[in-house]
């Protein structure tokens, strides 16, 4: 029988589509059932005295309820995969919620899944970002190509979800969900509710598709258990000492996973919803003056927050919008500011919306959109109609939505349109580069400020200059923590190699700091890399007195500009080979921080190139290297 699907552009709220979608499901499994209830078939393997018959036997019996309410919470697997832990966020949201719809949820990284493990899934929900231009989260890549696989298993019977994290401005927006969706239901799952594509604000499309979902996957999964037979299981033989006064006879049903216990620590009070307002201490500039950029440390209090870390974490910054680039969106559109915007929850005067909620740093593609088919401009119009994604990408690459505005100036855009084209302001993740233990109470940035010129105009990171030039000492700036628990320090006998050119170091020197105070044994190596010794070597003091007392076994530095031929950390590492495959032997732990476009994949091919030398492997035996190195977590990555 197939279960009722409600499409999702039905004028329902949430709420109605699930209550229908349960009432449905009711509905058909009714169908074919007799008018009388049938009496209960006595089991072939259990004996039955007459004295039980006679207890067994009420004059009016009522309708057996279905064996699924009877055998308790029913499992459902939730998988993620993730590269800096929003997916395994959102997961643990559905993981809490799903008790009270009747699930004993269990919660797993794709990392740490097989295929037996899947087919085994009655309810599914997946939970996936992508990963630069469209690609798998490095956790679920391995996983993924057994999904995608011949050997991947029927999944006739289990029932499914997907939440896909994404972010618009790239071409592969959700794409690894998206693929994941597919695969599943090509291989024979049945979906409950449709896919639901959040962006980088994901909170809000996240907890709308949870409360819809959840209420749609019970109501399939009882009607799927009134259709299925009962499973006979064998009861033991009794031994009956009193005949007269027979005890109702005990069924065991098949034993149902507990439900995962609490995290231990609990949430804490502040996150996106509800950032913490915590106290600026230090912001210092760490580049030198000749530098080409401009580098910053952070320190930040936690007061009295509760607020908790941990190494290889990131902490979230809500960013504002630059005022004056608020103000001259306002005077090209005509308003005020004080015109009241209306959105799903709230209303917020306009200057609030555009300077709070609203990203006007970062145009999307839906806005450009809008204005092409509202203008004649031959360039804007040419790149929307011919569909050329990086020719669209080149051309966006440094404009701000009053750049996308002014393409035609005579265009007449109201307050509401505006909105209607752009995406909430979403918060700023950077790497924490403090140790909770070393830093008590405080959390370290280590950040880059953005800026450049184009059109007239100087222009910059909407976050970074925000914290650079609009937030002084002893200001307040609203955070919350953001966990990436794939990204870890190992056990402290383990060695530790590093790779973090540029700001890219940050969570290398929580590393550090964190492994000297818990007395960790395992060597350490760091490769770090910028432009010029001279101007751009920050933390320099800290890293060479690491070297002294002995903390970093080796302190390998790539200044690119600081010789005719440029070299890089990936140089470094493959001058390196024999050593690094070496510690790689001896069961070290490769992480790597920094730019996902570049450097990572750069590093990536290092990688590959000294492990087929030095090891002396193929190249399929030099991805099956890499692979198992990935599946038992000993080759993580941070990159954005």
């Amino acid at each position: 029988m197939e279960l009722p699907h409600i499409p999702a552009d039905v004028p329902f709220t949430g709420e109605q589509k699930a209550w229908l979608a349960g009432f449905l499901a009711g509905l058909n499994t009714r169908i074919g059932l007799p008018s009388e209830p049938a009496q209960p078939a006595a089991s072939a393997t259990a004996p039955i005295s007459a004295a039980t018959i006679d207890a067994a036997a009420p004059a009016t019996q009522p309708a057996a309820e279905p064996a699924a309410a009877e055998a308790g919470p029913r499992p459902l697997l939730i998988v993620y995969g993730t590269q800096t832990g929003n997916a395994e966020y959102v997961a643990e949201q559905i993981e809490t919620a799903a008790a009270e719809h009747g699930f004993a949820a269990a919660t797993k990284d794709m990392g740490d899944m097989d295929l037996d493990t899947l087919a085994a899934a009655g309810h599914l929900v997946i939970v996936c970002s992508t990963y630069g231009e469209g690609e798998m989260p490095d956790d679920a890549e391995d996983f993924w190509q057994e999904v995608a696989g011949p050997d991947a298993p029927r999944l006739e019977g289990t029932y499914f979800g997907v939440v896909a994290l994404g972010d618009s401005i790239y071409d592969g927006f959700c794409q690894a969900g998206k693929n994941f969706d597919a695969r599943i239901a090509e291989l024979g799952a049945t979906r409950v509710i449709d896919r639901v594509d959040c962006d980088v604000d994901y909170q809000g499309p996240a907890d709308d598709w949870i409360a819809e979902a959840l209420p749609a996957l019970a109501a399939a999964g009882a009607a799927a258990a009134v259709e299925e037979p009962a499973v006979e299981v064998p009861t033991p033989e009794p031994t009956i000492t009193e005949p007269a006064v027979a005890e109702p006879a005990v069924v065991e049903v098949p034993e149902t996973p507990e439900p995962a216990p609490a995290k231990s620590g609990g949430k804490s009070a502040w996150g996106r919803k509800n950032p913490y307002p915590a106290t600026i201490i230090t912001n210092s500039v760490l580049s030198g003056a000749t530098s080409a950029k401009e580098v910053r440390h952070i320190e930040i209090s936690l007061g009295d927050s509760g607020i908790a870390y941990e190494p290889g974490d990131g902490i979230s910054i809500a960013a504002v919008n630059d005022p004056v680039v608020v103000d001259l969106i306002l005077k090209r559109i005509g308003a005020t500011g004080d015109e009241v915007i209306k959105d799903r929850k709230t209303e917020h005067s306009l200057r609030e919306a555009l300077t709070h909620h609203y990203e006007v740093g970062v145009p999307t593609k839906y806005l450009v959109d809008y204005i092409a088919k509202r203008t004649h401009d031959p360039e804007i119009s040419h790149l929307v109609d011919t569909g050329d994604h990086e020719a669209l990408d080149a051309w966006l690459y440094g404009r701000d939505v009053l750049d996308v505005l002014n393409v035609d100036p005579n265009l007449t855009i109201t307050p509401e349109e505006l909105i209607a084209e752009l995406k909430p302001l979403a918060a700023r993740v950077y790497s924490i580069s403090s140790s909770p233990r070393v830093h008590s109470g405080s959390v370290h940035i280590t950040m880059a400020t953005v800026r450049y010129r184009t059109g007239n105009r100087d222009r910059g990171g909407v976050c970074s200059t925000y914290l650079a030039d609009r937030r002084s000492v002893g200001e307040q700036v609203g955070v919350y923590i953001t966990p990436n628990k794939s990204f870890r320090l190992p056990a402290d006998d383990a060695k530790v190699i590093m790779i973090g050119p540029g700001t890219g170091v940050a969570p290398f020197r929580a590393f550090l700091h964190e492994r000297v105070s818990q007395g960790a044994t395992g060597e350490n190596w760091l490769f770090f890399g910028d432009q010029h010794r001279a101007s751009d070597f920050i933390y320099a003091d800290e890293f060479g007195q690491f070297v002294t007392d002995g903390v970093l076994t080796h302190l390998d530095l790539a200044f690119s500009r600081d010789q005719e031929h440029k070299v890089y950390v990936q140089n470094r590492m493959l001058e390196k080979g024999a050593e690094f495959f070496s510690w790689l032997e001896s069961g070290a732990h490769i992480y790597v921080c920094g730019d996902a476009t570049r450097m990572a994949h750069d590093v990536d091919e290092a990688l590959h190139e000294l492990i087929a030398e030095h090891g002396g492997l193929s190249a399929n035996d030099t991805e099956a290297y890499i692979s198992k190195l990935k599946s038992d977590k000993r080759y993580l990555r941070d990159v954005y």
